[in-house]
């Protein structure tokens, strides 16, 4: 049977070594379904309940994998709905290539049902790579280029193929004629290094510093033994980027935790009072939580040049792979006989894990949701897969998990969106079915999109090999990190009629349509709750009933924010009295960010 140019975009993609593809169908991209149909199993095709958790499910499994991820969708509408998701994967520069239908080209310019300028929708989230596919002989380097400009630039590409064109007979093998592309598959990464004179002038900056501090984002993930050797010979404290929580292993005593206004007390100490600052893969943008300008003398090691000395003023910018570039400096750097700043570095780190376990087991009205993640830590599965979605729990994930070796763990990063964890999740558990995956959302990103994704996890848990994915509801009714937002940044007292949110019992839900649920509404439970999830032999929704007036206390208060604070609860906060009341009680654990201690000189 003669190849239709649908089958041999099945069969390209083969050959590119895709193994899944996220998607959802319609009359755009029928031809392209048929082709799956016909083909054997050697892609998965994963059909979420909207296009836009398929693009978050092709974000995620690139995430865990480093693979490009894949994501299909109809003309017009379902296109559309692609770009939310699409976005995040640009935004935190991962590969991911969109492949979407079109009305026939016989139709395009004539105002057709469904018609969209595809090309210009996709222009800018996919700037690097985005073409209309017109004749069957041009399909192959459209694929071929879309792949690998996305694996090699770690950025969203994308082809819009028309419908009619899928139906036509392929092209396998161009004329070799003028006016032909004949391109091939793969990609290969290069083993980038920097010059030796950059290395040279790096090794003295760091050598020099006597308060060394480094910043680590996603970038520096693999080079975990690496950043443990730079980070005991220059005596240093590691504090890491949201989307670099899995970079190091929390039980490191120098490991600082998060940076930022989700971060922690001692990575703010950290850039405080550090002279010399090393950034590693990270393109952290909040410049008030890095050492002031002229503070540090600053290294950067980055494989994109556009991101380098764009956060702080670096006086080395090294271009470079992160492990190659750590193995080559390790040799010259010097081991700091002088322990007293990474010491005392460990001191503040212990003391806060003790505060957060003293906040954590807080009275609240009904559950602190800092003690859900403290509980968590000490029961989360080797090799877990972890989510979080983009609101409150961000907070706590950021601060109250212990993350271990052989963890992996991801948010929206960049685009800081709703909606991101539990396709994550589900994409993890189709890159890694042996293992645990596991889902920390809010309950606005349930209603809004989670809700509808248990309906994927009931179609295709009992095809995974470990069949737990735990999805942990933070119930408190509220758009919390909004509310929270309104009140401290602006001072403005909670809108009910934009933050309530209308009460749903999560976990009848997920036993109404085949799954375990777990409500928790007494603390006592919490920790049995988690036991219990993470025994149970099918995916399981933890619906844990938690106070919406716990404060997300950022590493250090500003005037401002106390100012606007207060006046949001003087200016009719519905809940300004449970507000005032919880955070009274957070603030007497001795909570409050310490003043910069004096600098060593």
């Amino acid at each position: 049977m003669t190849q239709q140019v649908s089958d041999f975009i099945i069969t390209r993609l083969k050959q590119w070594k895709v193994s899944h593809i996220f998607g959802y169908s319609g009359d755009g991209n029928n031809g392209l379904m048929g082709a799956l149909n016909r083909a054997d199993d050697s892609i998965t095709f994963v059909q979420p309940r909207h296009e836009e958790m398929a693009a978050f499910m092709a974000c995620g499994y690139a995430k865990y994998t480093g693979e490009v991820g894949v994501c299909m969708a109809t003309s017009g509408p379902g296109a559309i709905h692609l770009l939310n998701g699409l976005y995040d994967a640009k935004k935190d520069h991962v590969p991911v290539v969109a492949i979407v239908g079109q009305q026939a080209r016989t139709a395009l310019g004539g105002e057709y049902q469904q018609e969209v300028d595809l090309v210009s929708l996709f222009k800018d989230v996919a700037g690097e790579f985005v073409h209309l596919a017109t004749s069957p002989g041009q399909v192959r380097h459209l694929i071929d280029r879309a792949m690998r400009i996305a694996a090699g630039e770690r950025t969203v590409t994308a082809i819009v193929v028309p419908n009619d064109l899928q139906s036509q007979k392929a092209v396998e093998t161009p004329a070799h004629a003028h006016g032909t592309v004949h391109s091939g598959v793969g990609h290969t990464s290069a083993n980038v290094v920097p010059d030796e004179q950059s290395l040279a002038h790096a090794v003295d900056i760091l050598n020099a510093g006597k308060r060394v501090a480094i910043l680590v984002g996603a970038g520096a993930r693999g080079a975990e033994r690496e950043l443990e050797e730079v980070a005991n010979r220059l005596g240093a404290g590691v504090a890491k980027a949201l989307l670099g929580r899995d970079v190091l292993p929390d039980d490191l005593p120098y490991v600082t935790g998060s940076i930022g206004l989700l971060g922690t007390n001692p990575s703010w100490t950290l850039m405080a009072e550090c002279d010399t600052l090393l950034m590693i893969g990270s393109s952290f943008p909040y410049s008030e939580f890095l050492p002031k300008e002229g503070q540090a003398s600053g290294v950067q090691i980055d494989i994109e040049p556009r991101m380098l000395s764009m956060r702080y003023p670096m006086d080395v910018n090294l271009i470079g792979d992160t492990r190659l570039t750590l193995q080559a400096l390790i040799p010259l750097l010097k081991h700091k006989s002088d322990r007293d700043w990474q010491q005392a570095i460990e001191k503040d780190v212990a003391e806060w894990w003790d505060l957060l376990r003293e906040r954590a087991m807080g009275e609240a009205n009904p559950i602190n949701p800092q003690r859900v993640f403290w509980e968590a830590s000490q029961r989360l599965p080797d090799r877990c897969l972890l989510s979080c979605d983009s609101g409150s729990a961000t907070n706590w994930y950021a601060r109250d998990l212990k993350f271990r070796s052989g963890m992996r763990g991801s948010v929206s990063g960049g685009l800081a969106t709703m909606g991101n964890a539990v396709p994550y999740a589900i994409a993890a558990k189709f890159a890694y079915p042996e293992r645990v995956s596991i889902a920390f959302v809010g309950d606005g990103a349930m209603q809004m999109s989670g809700n509808a994704e248990l309906l994927t996890i009931r179609k295709y848990w009992s095809t995974w090999q470990d069949p737990r994915l735990i999805v942990i509801v933070l119930n408190n009714r509220d758009l919390n990190q909004v509310t929270w937002e309104m009140r401290v940044q602006d001072g403005d007292p909670k809108y009910e009629a934009s933050q309530d949110l209308p009460a749903f019992s999560y976990a009848q839900y997920a036993e109404l349509i085949g799954l375990k649920g777990i409500e928790v509404t007494d603390p006592e439970q919490i920790g049995s709750a988690w036991d219990k999830a993470i025994a149970n032999n099918c995916p399981t929704v933890l619906d844990f009933h938690t106070d919406p007036d716990i404060p997300p206390i950022p590493p250090h208060i500003s005037k401002q924010q106390a100012k606007a604070y207060m006046s949001a609860m003087l200016h009719g906060d519905p809940d300004a009295l449970e507000t005032i009341k919880a955070s009274l009680r957070q603030f007497s654990k001795s909570f409050i960010a310490k003043a910069p201690r004096p600098r060593r000189h």
